[in-house]
């Protein structure tokens, strides 16, 4: 399968790029104009839907699309925001269906909100009008995953999810948890709250 990872740079997306490779994909990764690695640049800030998709065919011909790019609070609207919206709709445009995101703990419901006082809430309001948007004005094959707080571990955990906890996540787990979706079509059109736990992710995928 080729896959295109939006975001390869940042700590999950590496992460993720090595899973999918081991497993054989064929894998392109790509940073914004702000990143440092050496990847190919897809700039979401300021290029339009036309030249994000021409910028698409031209690193491949693409099965599935991961976006986990973040601008760290730097650019949070023409990031985070815009910049997913942008990237759905020129998917769209190229009959790229399967599309993952990783977002935040229950970013697309306001009113639970409560544990995200202070340093997040900006964050948390550009990832709910881009769940929202992908859930409700796309015909994407979408899943969201939204994890709690991510930890520098390179552990694989055990997981739990649709969870009413925020909970703690490792960066490992969360790439793994993201790789492994692929595999699971049951968790097409879901958005899915997860959380170090007790089940194996393969049990819990499989119960979604």
């Amino acid at each position: 399968m080729q896959i295109l990872i939006v975001g390869a740079s940042g700590r999950v997306g590496h992460n993720l790029s090595r899973i999918l490779a081991q497993a054989g994909h064929q894998v392109v990764g790509t940073q914004s104009h702000l990143g440092p690695a050496d990847l190919p640049v897809l700039d979401l800030m300021y290029a339009t839907v036309d030249e994000i998709a021409q910028k698409i065919q031209q690193l491949g011909d693409f099965n599935a699309v991961y976006f986990v790019a973040g601008s760290r609070g730097k650019a949070l609207l023409q990031v985070d925001l815009n910049g997913a919206v942008k990237l759905m709709t020129a998917l769209e445009q190229l009959g790229i269906k399967r599309y993952i995101q990783l977002s935040s703990y229950k970013a697309d419901r306001q009113a639970e909100w409560d544990g995200y006082r202070g340093d997040l809430t900006n964050y948390q309001i550009a990832k709910f009008y881009a769940d929202r948007w992908l859930q409700e004005k796309t015909a994407l094959d979408y899943t969201i995953l939204q994890p709690g707080s991510l930890t520098e571990d390179d552990q694989v955990t055990g997981v739990e999810f649709m969870t009413n906890q925020a909970g703690k996540n490792t960066i490992a787990t969360v790439a793994q948890v993201l790789a492994d979706l692929l595999q699971h079509d049951n968790t097409i059109h879901k958005t899915i709250t997860m959380h170090q736990g007790d089940q194996s992710i393969a049990a819990a995928l499989g119960q979604l």
